[in-house]
């Protein structure tokens, strides 16, 4: 007869093969996140990122509620309505404010920090402490980032650095209030996209009307980049997000923003941008610690103080489930 270390192997082989495929259908999100840079300069017209922002939000989430047919019960109107403002509402007008005032991928890099506030938040909020090794890969990927976007011909506008990091500092209230309410019971991912799409859309109906208005022409190019961002980059990538937040320790799954602007990156490439060494090497490193921060520390996890949680407990603790 086996023994239980006998037959321990293969649970593990499968455990893993299971969260790398989370990992990487997660990761589609931010990817997908990076085009926004090049579809607001290179297809929408310029100077209003409100309209931008509503039209990215508010189509998808209805869709997303015509899919679902589930509306909020109970304490998760007011929930939904918080991570709606959070994670939509206020982060889409800044992200395409800073976008259209940043250049060069600037705005990409203000994003990459998200991973540091979210472990920052995550000890206050989820009592989290993340290991020494996931912090050490966060700032590493924020210097890769900075080394690949940044440059001596990157004049950063001030009111565009404000916009890049209030809308980073939103996401990641975001991510952690996310990650501490999960999802009611019975209720997917679909749907709690669908909730925070509308939300946040309806929030900036009223603003767009009455501060910026609809632009005078909105051509096949921009229709075509409105529809990328709402369903490509809104619905579809919302819902990916949200299944891999409920299913990764938030040391795992905030890191994955990196991809942003190293997508970013590539799409800059191939509308005929080059890299030069120093950008080369931080885009590599920036690689290396978003993948690093997918893996534990080789070193042993140290008992927290009063009952604090680990990632790494956390992580086993979602596998569980």
């Amino acid at each position: 007869m086996q023994t239980l270390t006998e037959r321990s192997p293969g649970p593990p082989r499968t455990a893993s093969a299971q969260r790398a495929a989370t990992v990487a259908l997660t990761a589609l999100a931010p990817a997908s996140w990076g085009t926004t840079y090049a579809v607001t300069t290179e297809l929408l017209p310029p100077g209003h990122p409100l309209f931008a922002g509503l039209m990215r939000a508010l189509p998808a989430g209805l869709a997303g509620l015509a899919i679902t047919r589930v509306l909020p019960r109970g304490d998760w109107w007011w929930k939904a309505a918080v991570l709606g403002v959070l994670n939509i509402g206020a982060l889409f007008p800044l992200l395409f404010l800073a976008a259209e005032r940043l250049p060069g991928g600037a705005a990409a890099t203000l994003s990459a920090t998200q991973p540091l506030l979210v472990a920052g938040l995550a000890i206050a909020v989820l009592h989290d402490r993340p290991t020494a090794w996931r912090w050490t890969w966060g700032v590493l990927g924020v210097l890769g980032v900075g080394l690949v976007v940044l440059g001596p011909e990157a004049h950063l506008d001030a009111v565009g650095v404000l916009a890049g990091l209030g809308g980073t500092a939103t996401m990641a209230g975001g991510v952690v209030l996310t990650k501490r309410w999960g999802r009611p019971a019975g209720v997917g991912p679909l749907t709690l996209a669908g909730w925070q799409l509308t939300a946040g859309g309806l929030l900036l109906l009223p603003l767009t009307l009455a501060l910026e208005g609809v632009p005078q022409r909105i051509d096949a190019a921009a229709a075509g980049g409105y529809l990328w961002l709402g369903g490509m980059g809104g619905l579809i990538a919302y819902t990916v997000w949200f299944r891999g937040l409920g299913r990764l320790p938030v040391g795992a799954s905030a890191p994955l923003v990196l991809l942003s602007p190293l997508v970013a990156t590539v799409v800059g490439l191939g509308l005929g941008e080059s890299l030069n060494l120093p950008q080369t090497l931080g885009f590599v490193l920036a690689l290396a610690a978003l993948l690093a921060a997918q893996f534990n520390s080789p070193l042993p996890p140290r008992r927290t103080a009063r009952g604090g949680r680990t990632e790494e407990a956390d992580g086993r603790k979602e596998r569980n489930r």
